[in-house]
């Protein structure tokens, strides 16, 4: 993958890799983690071209931002760092809410680029809508931050087609991000024609099923005593439905040991293929390395209709995406 593959996130939004990189399970959630390997993996990441670095306020506490930060160095001007806001965890890590408020707004704003080390945000997005707060009102708040030369972007994170007219109506909205991969389609519904008519891009979380569609695990005993897999945050992860859900992503797995590739590779490429710009994560370089690599495998038109068979257009994997309540482990 090269700078020479960039894409624009939406009409007017910033220029960015076909595949972005996700930083969310570098400071948490997904087991232990090499802090010096994870540096080098956003040092790699950097040679290899990637050029949208996915952070939020919420992961580890602030850590997320400010380890991302050093690891970018003097390189922090020629990538895009997104950011979210919104989601608010106690000292201890528990999720207490959401807060929208455009007090919250500017102070949020203000945290992350102290974090960050920046003197503007490149994308600054709302990580869950406030029900408490009108959607218009934390909107305009973060337009403030734009006309104040503090945000250059505005995104949006898990909405609906109907909050994201909402928000576009109130101010440009240059990305949509929320879970999408061969095995949670739901967003082509109504999220994504929604992007399009609001000249919104689309970036995709989640790619590969928090590591199921890639084969990492296919039991969450696998995984690290650590790993909030193991919880009930996912339920998809659990019982019944992980074992139906292993049956589907075996289909990801066949087309790609026919190619002679990582099943993450396929699952990326499709996603690549699509439109959208998928961030997954990694937290070794070899793992960075083969998920980049995907930018460039192009898919078959027997391989496309194979895979848009697992789920169809639209379809979602076995179970409740995410528990009803918001947790702070959700991307």
């Amino acid at each position: 993958m090269s700078t020479a593959a960039a894409r624009r996130l939406g009409a007017n939004g910033p220029e960015v890799s076909p595949i972005g990189l996700g930083c969310m399970g570098m400071s948490e959630f997904y087991g232990p983690g090499d802090r010096d390997e994870i540096v080098r993996v956003i040092r790699r990441a950097l040679d290899l071209g990637v050029m949208l670095f996915d952070t939020a306020d919420m992961y580890g506490l602030g850590d997320n931002e400010r380890m991302l930060s050093r690891a970018l160095g003097e390189d922090r001007g020629r990538v895009t760092i997104g950011t979210k806001f919104g989601q608010i965890r106690g000292a201890d890590g528990v999720f207490v809410g959401l807060d929208g408020s455009p007090g919250y707004v500017r102070s949020a704003c203000e945290s992350s680029l102290r974090r960050l080390e920046v003197d503007v945000i490149d994308l600054f997005s709302l990580h869950r809508v406030d029900p408490a707060t009108p959607l218009e009102e934390t909107v305009g708040a973060m337009q403030e931050l734009v006309e104040a030369g503090k945000v250059r972007h505005l995104g949006l994170s898990e909405v609906s087609a109907d909050e994201l007219r909402r928000a576009a109506a109130a101010a440009p909205i240059a990305s949509v991000q929320s879970e999408y991969s061969l095995l949670e389609r739901s967003v082509e519904t109504d999220v994504l024609p929604a992007c399009e008519a609001a000249g919104a891009g689309f970036v995709a979380f989640s790619p590969l099923m928090r590591g199921l569609i890639a084969r990492r695990f296919t039991g969450t005993a696998e995984l690290d005593a650590s790993d909030t897999r193991r919880s009930g945050r996912y339920p998809r992860l659990h019982g019944d439905a992980l074992d139906a859900n292993v049956r589907l992503a075996q289909t990801v797995w066949e087309v790609a040991d026919r190619r002679g590739v990582a099943p993450a590779q396929i699952a990326l490429a499709w996603l690549v293929h699509a439109g959208v710009v998928p961030i997954p994560g990694a937290r070794t370089v070899e793992r960075l390395e083969q998920n980049l690599a995907a930018a460039e495998l192009a898919l078959g038109p027997d391989e496309l209709a194979e895979l848009d068979s697992v789920v169809g257009p639209g379809g979602s994997a076995h179970g409740q995406r995410l528990p009803s309540r918001p947790q702070p482990s959700s991307a």
